[in-house]
């Protein structure tokens, strides 16, 4: 028998770590060849690791939500080998000298075949550089707890979330004598750890409104026009073409105001100071999944029909629905168009898809009597509720960029012109 050492592969070119999202598999777990055994995440794309020989699970190297370096030990498989082997992963590394990635990734003892790994006492606190996962590195310090006096029941004495649950809970409490007693039954909490994509979300998002000086535009748009042609051409190509909704005239409606506002079309590379402004147009489309929110691009958006738009972006919002949407498809937008469909409301209050300058928010269509020549007549009508970095962008130009983009869909002729 021999044991086998999977270490995390690099998932994309550039990414030093990536968080452990899910585990498919268990201590004791037989797995086969190719069988998937955990999800990784990078940069809101999940990545399904498949185990690389058969065997028997004997040891997991992290717990979900742990963000883990690349190369670092993630499982330890019982192989019907004669030797110990390691994955392609596990040529010397600089982690000897590196102690971020010995904390993320604790040393392990070399497993021989017929010998069995002595692991650390961790029945009592430790003292001197405790061993921790970066989350759960900040989590002790949001909690104020010294995790050099915690003992850790992960592999190697490694402090993970339980640890902490634990400590916590072993905390006395002192009842508050001017606090009434709850009712019966008391208030039931459910402690739900963010990971995965939504720990992602909640980075980006946090990251775009440190950074991002951000305003808002509100605009009424009468699309009694548009969504006329809109149904026209359905009803003209009904047994020949997809459906068009109203996003790909939207997106026709953008890429046709950019080329007259370039500021608008471009990314803030604030670190260096720099505005990169794009002549193509690669169009982020925001897109609600089970998982949460993910932002495909439209690559070269300028370059398709709406026909070619629709159907692009029909295909990666299923492809992000079902988790198939590939890394590259990611990233690179330089403009995103975002939209709560039926949900609209009447004003929203988007945020900038960072490190893009500019958003276009679409709030629900409804009927209502709008006064024209001379009586009143029923009209849809919707808000665009778009937002800026008002860093790079002014408000003037923001306010003439979506009267620009209003006119268009108001007079939809001059979307082909």
């Amino acid at each position: 028998m021999g044991t086998y050492v999977v270490k995390l592969p690099d998932v994309g070119e550039g990414v030093a770590e990536a968080e452990l999202v899910e585990w498919h598999v268990a201590v004791g777990d037989v797995v086969t060849e190719d069988q998937p055994i955990a999800d990784v995440m990078t940069d809101k794309a999940t990545v399904e690791l498949p185990s690389p020989v058969s065997g028997t699970i004997t040891r997991l190297g992290a717990e979900a939500g742990d963000v883990v370096a690349t190369g670092s030990a993630l499982v330890w498989i019982e192989t019907d080998g004669e030797k110990v082997a390691d994955s392609p992963q596990s040529e010397p590394t600089d982690e000897q000298d590196d102690p971020t990635a010995a904390e993320v990734a604790p040393a392990s003892p070399v497993v021989v075949p017929g010998d069995q790994p002595t692991l650390p006492d961790t029945s009592a606190p430790r003292h001197g550089v405790a061993l921790a996962a970066p989350a759960v590195r900040r989590r002790a310090a949001d909690l104020g707890v010294d995790l050099a006096v915690v003992a850790g029941s992960g592999p190697d004495g490694r402090i993970v979330h339980g640890d902490l649950d634990r400590l916590l809970a072993e905390r006395p409490t002192v009842p508050d004598a001017d606090v009434a007693t709850p009712l019966a039954g008391g208030d039931d909490v459910e402690a739900v750890k963010i990971v995965g994509l939504r720990r992602n979300i909640a980075q980006r998002m946090q990251e775009s409104t440190r950074r991002v000086a951000h305003f808002t535009y509100v605009e009424e748009v009468d699309v009694t026009d548009v969504e006329r042609l809109r149904s026209e051409l359905n009803r003209q190509h009904e047994n020949t073409r997809p459906r068009l909704t109203l996003l790909p005239l939207l997106a026709r409606a953008v890429i046709v105001a950019v080329g007259e506002f370039p500021q608008m079309n471009a990314r803030f590379k604030d670190d260096d100071g720099v505005v990169e402004r794009h002549r193509a147009v690669h169009l982020g489309i925001a897109t609600q999944t089970d998982k949460g929110l993910m932002v495909p691009v439209v690559d070269h958006a300028e370059g398709h029909d709406l026909w070619a738009l629709s159907a692009e972006v029909a295909r990666l919002a299923e492809a992000a629905r079902d988790g198939t949407v590939a890394l590259e498809e990611l990233h690179g937008s330089t403009i995103t168009i975002t939209s709560l469909g039926a949900l609209g409301g009447v004003v929203t209050t988007p945020v900038v898809n960072y490190p893009e300058v500019a958003i276009i928010g679409v709030n629900k269509i409804v009927t209502r009597a709008v006064f024209a020549d001379g009586a009143w007549l029923p009209r849809q009508v919707m808000n665009l509720s778009s937002s800026f970095d008002h860093r790079v962008i002014d408000g003037w130009d923001a306010a003439l960029f979506v009267q620009r983009i209003k006119a268009l869909l108001e007079t939809p002729a001059l979307l082909f012109i």
